[in-house]
């Protein structure tokens, strides 16, 4: 079984391959002018948003695993930030394509921004403290 940190290396190297693949498949309609409402709908802005924090928060998974495993080491507040950067990294995605589809839903990214600046803080207050 993954402990953290090794949970956002494996994490994040999906996500890369999820970045790929979600690029793959919008790769396929992008010459279509009208596809998801043409190239500035607000819908089509989201799938692409959807598509390129694939890469983002698996890179910044990735910077967690160093940053945890070679700076900071093993701390109380460490499986709560690790969780917290996947848990974003996996809502971000969705809440894009919830947020393309019901434009209404605005507050879903609550969800991601919410786990990714406490992870964030927790990991910025265990560097603090070193």
């Amino acid at each position: 079984m993954l402990k953290t940190p090794e949970i956002n290396l494996v994490f994040a190297w999906v996500w890369v391959l999820a970045g790929f693949l979600s690029g793959l498949i919008m790769g396929l309609f992008f010459d279509r002018d009208d596809w998801l409402g043409g190239y500035t709908s607000l819908k089509r802005r989201l799938y692409r948003l959807a598509h390129i924090s694939f890469f983002g928060l698996g890179a910044v998974n990735l910077m967690y695993y160093f940053t945890a495993r070679h700076v900071v080491g093993p701390s109380p507040f460490q499986p709560l930030a690790a969780w917290g950067f996947v848990l974003g990294g996996i809502t971000m995605p969705l809440a894009c394509v919830i947020l393309a589809r019901w434009t209404r839903a605005k507050m879903v990214f609550g969800v991601p921004v919410l786990a990714l600046v406490l992870s964030g803080a927790l990991t910025i207050w265990e560097l603090i403290k070193i």
